[in-house]
């Protein structure tokens, strides 16, 4: 998990004196938790750089429409991002969130 964190901290010093990035924090969210499904929502807030009301709010966004689900084990909350869901927007339509995910956060191969 420090190569990932070390890489987002790269990724967010070079965000330049006007302080936006490609991607929003919604895809910035999905993405640290399509990383390691287990994470905290405190931990994904400190990574991606917003508070963690703001990762609460993302999350529900996101459960809500069907990209992402919650569920309970134990004391933690383990994530499952969908498979097959398309982009939002209609500059994006055609293509599916999937293809986002392999190129920045693919899943490790099975031995």
């Amino acid at each position: 998990m420090a190569n990932r964190d070390a890489g987002l901290e790269v990724a967010r010093g070079s965000a330049g004196a006007s302080g936006w990035t490609f991607l929003t924090n919604h895809a910035h969210v999905l993405l640290t938790i399509a990383r390691d499904p287990q994470i905290t929502l405190r931990q994904v807030a400190a990574l991606v750089g917003i508070t963690e009301r703001a990762v609460q709010k993302i999350v529900a966004d996101l459960e809500a429409t069907g990209y992402l689900t919650r569920t309970r084990h134990g004391r933690r909350n383990l994530y499952a991002v969908a498979t097959g869901r398309p982009f939002r927007h209609p500059v994006t339509s055609g293509h599916e969130v999937d293809e986002l995910l392999e190129i920045l956060a693919p899943m490790p191969r099975q031995a």
